[in-house]
């Protein structure tokens, strides 16, 4: 698909996983960054708690993005992506403070392909 999500025609696809992959990169090149100079320093600096918080926030903002989205246009179908841009960024900032890979994401994601996303959950040890 060429174009954001707007319809913009300016704009051109880039896959995925090298938006993904480069993105993971520089947030492990923010580790031990300047806080002054970088958010993602900032958030790092000031530990996973406040990761969490940013997640937790950038969770209830999609929610309401997505449920204003459903009765809306495409402006509202902009905000729910950008939204959700947040959102999975914030994620990335936990995964690479753990220096969880990237990899381990879509592995785990590979392998839940294929499956009943009911026989998946079932097949989760109890928490």
């Amino acid at each position: 698909m060429s174009g954001d999500i707007s319809g913009n025609p300016g704009m051109t696809a880039v896959p995925a996983a090298d938006v993904l992959e480069a993105l993971y990169a520089t947030l492990q090149s923010r580790k031990g960054g300047d806080p002054a100079q970088s958010y993602v320093a900032s958030l790092y600096a000031k530990g996973t708690d406040t990761i969490l918080k940013k997640i937790g926030e950038e969770a209830a903002e999609t929610i309401i993005a997505a449920k204003d989205c459903a009765s809306g246009g495409a402006l509202e179908r902009v905000k729910m992506v950008h939204e959700v841009a947040d959102l999975w960024f914030h994620v990335m900032v936990l995964l690479a403070a753990y220096d969880v890979p990237l990899s381990a994401l879509t592995d785990e994601l590979a392998r839940r392909t294929g499956r009943s996303g009911h026989d998946e959950k079932a097949s989760r040890s109890p928490s």
